[in-house]
């Protein structure tokens, strides 16, 4: 029998290549979004699909699903810093009210429910690389503080719908992920670098460019996140890609991918701006016989052709 899954923020960057998966997985999808960050566009070539209803829907609000539902992918939310800058309350909104009514949905229907909590979690951390047993070092009145402690506070309430309730949970942390349908504006490193790349204007590096982070490729995390939802594992999960770099070589290797000649210029470091950034994913590969295989060289071609394809529009 063809199973339903709900996913919500389906129309985001993550949500909609979750889409596709288990459209070909022959799943049936009911997609959800309020479209505040997502973008129709992202699934568009989704609208004629038998195995797909869009449903615009804020989950903030009471909202009900007609049919039976067998999963839930709870995908909502803003996830970059110049979003949940400029709409804090909605932010924090999506990560309790929203996360919520997404588990009284599960409740039921007796679903399996997998949230996408966030590397976030770990605040501007003081262990490197981080696993699954650090609990952080977030600032909760920062400029960051609103979806970290969004982020937290999801994993705290899923878990005790899970304690309590003993609705069947997966908790995704997921690191830094990058691929196409990427936002242009979004604000974070690799579009606003690709993009200034493209256009062969000054590439804006933050700081002294030492920071690091590891960049995950779409499809890799999204194998990740079947084969997390598959298991029965109920606590929390590193996805991500271990391989790390500053974002300085970061830059450069996208200058010279790019074949442009940008030069690169600093500005300073937004404030809690984590330093390191690299996941442990010994849990992953342990209990999921899960790892990336996509080299960032690949990732990132495959991503600048897309930006290729869109830049014309921006």
């Amino acid at each position: 029998m063809t199973k339903t899954i709900l996913i919500s923020g389906a129309s985001g960057f993550l949500g909609s290549h979750l889409c596709d998966f288990f459209i070909s997985k022959n799943y049936k999808v009911i997609g959800v979004d309020n479209l505040i960050t997502g973008s129709l566009n992202n699934i568009s070539h989704l609208k004629n699909n038998s195995n797909f209803q869009f449903l615009e829907i804020d989950i903030t609000e009471n909202f009900k699903i007609k049919n039976k539902i067998d999963y839930i992918l709870h995908f909502a939310s803003p996830a970059s810093p110049i979003d949940y800058l400029k709409i804090p309350l909605e932010t924090m909104r999506v990560g309790s009210i929203g996360t919520e009514n997404v588990l009284k949905i599960a409740l039921e229907n007796k679903a399996i429910i997998l949230i996408a909590s966030t590397s976030e979690v770990y605040g501007d951390p003081l262990e490197h690389p981080q696993n699954e047993e650090y609990y952080g070092n977030v600032n909760p009145i920062g400029p960051r503080g609103v979806y970290d402690e969004a982020k937290r506070f999801q994993e705290a309430l899923t878990t005790a719908y899970h304690t309590f309730h003993g609705l069947d949970i997966r908790i995704a942390r997921i690191f830094n992920t990058y691929g196409p349908r990427m936002r242009v504006n979004d604000g974070r490193a690799l579009p606003a670098f690709m993009c200034q790349a493209l256009k062969n204007n000054s590439i804006t590096v933050f700081g002294d460019g030492n920071q690091s982070r590891s960049f995950c490729y779409v499809d890799d995390l999204v194998h990740g996140i079947y084969k997390l939802l598959k298991s029965d594992y109920t606590k929390p999960v590193n996805l991500g890609n271990p391989d790390e770099i500053t974002i300085l070589d970061f830059a450069k290797e996208i200058i010279t991918l790019s074949g442009g000649s940008s030069e690169i210029i600093y500005q300073t470091l937004p404030i809690n701006d984590p330093l390191k950034r690299r996941p442990d994913i010994s849990l992953a590969k342990k209990i999921l016989d899960w790892k990336p295989v996509v080299s960032r060289k690949e990732g990132l071609e495959r991503t600048l052709k897309y930006f290729k394809s869109i830049i014309k529009e921006y």
